[in-house]
């Protein structure tokens, strides 16, 4: 046996409770890993408030970091002992959770596990947006919200990589520090940010917006593009944007919006290891810092919830087994 956060029913960060659970059997395909670490994100509080659909009772936690226990049936590659992280994990605010062998990622010595933990869902999040959803150039000039949440800390440190002039917000003098310290050029508050972002640029607006905070920030973002520019919105931290009129885009200047998820830019193995091995070369080269900004023990997962959907907090937060 071992323990695991369980909610039977959706609801608040209440409904998750510590449990005691079988450990589960690897199948075909499949790495049982002992959890040293699990990131706490925002697709979990969708999930556990039935924003997103799953099935009850429920254990959330889709990205860990760990050894591997034992390997199911037809497992290569991979061997009891190993080091691996992933975001595909299920049920990974547990002791152990399942993996699937193809979305397992090695871990390079070097890396511990609570920076491992940290990047599988965060991190290649950042790196899909600025590689894949819209592919930056240098000296392009980017508007990113959150900019000293777990995402806007990796982002930020990749665009200023890629030659990016970077603007970022914020919502307390903390934050502002961490942006900075991250790279941010400019760091702004969310209140009348659009009219910022347009004094910053002599009125032109900006190549790209990456938005994570999604209702709150939606129509500032849009209006703070330039003609043909592009909004990024990859999550909606302060609630999901509500239906909305395609004919807009055309009035404000031939915009884009696309709202892509991190499944959909992990489509094979090789996918998958090009954007980590990116992460963790850049980890240990000593150009991306990853932050861990609290660490709580597996029990308190609820408060770890709660402190995330305030908006409070800064970096990755942790649930440590």
């Amino acid at each position: 046996m071992a323990q695991a956060i369980v909610a039977e029913a959706p609801g608040g960060p209440e409904v998750m409770q510590l449990q005691e659970v079988r450990i589960p059997t690897p199948g075909p395909g499949q790495l049982l890993v002992k959890v040293a670490a699990a990131g706490v994100n925002f697709i979990d509080t969708y999930q556990r408030s039935g924003v997103y659909k799953v099935r009850f009772p429920f254990t959330p936690g889709s990205e860990i970091a760990g050894t591997v226990e034992a390997c199911g049936e037809g497992v290569t590659g991979f061997a009891a002992g190993d080091r691996v992280a992933t975001s595909e994990a299920r049920g990974g605010y547990a002791q152990y959770a399942l993996v699937d062998a193809d979305g397992a990622l090695p871990v390079p010595d070097g890396v511990s596990d609570e920076t491992a933990a940290a990047i599988p869902l965060q991190g290649m999040t950042a790196h899909y947006l600025v590689n894949s959803s819209f592919k930056v150039q240098s000296g392009q000039t980017v508007l990113t919200h959150a900019g000293a949440g777990g995402v806007g800390l990796v982002l930020t440190q990749l665009l200023k990589a890629k030659g990016a002039r970077v603007i970022t917000t914020v919502s307390t003098d903390e934050k502002e520090e961490l942006a900075r310290e991250a790279g941010a050029d400019e760091v702004l508050g969310y209140d009348g940010f659009a009219e910022q972002v347009r004094e910053l640029t002599g009125g032109t607006g900006v190549d790209v917006v990456y938005d994570g905070v999604g209702k709150d920030t939606f129509e500032g973002s849009l209006a703070s593009l330039r003609t043909r520019g592009t909004l990024v919105l990859f999550g909606g931290a302060s609630g999901q944007v509500p239906p909305f009129d395609l004919q807009r885009l055309n009035a404000a200047g031939s915009l884009f919006v696309t709202r892509p998820k991190l499944a959909d830019h992990l489509l094979t193995a090789e996918e998958r290891r090009w954007r980590s091995e990116e992460l963790f070369a850049a980890v240990l080269d000593g150009s991306l810092k990853m932050r861990v900004g609290a660490s709580y023990p597996l029990a308190e997962a609820g408060q770890a919830h709660s402190d995330l959907e305030s908006r409070r907090t800064t970096g990755k937060l942790l649930l440590i087994p």
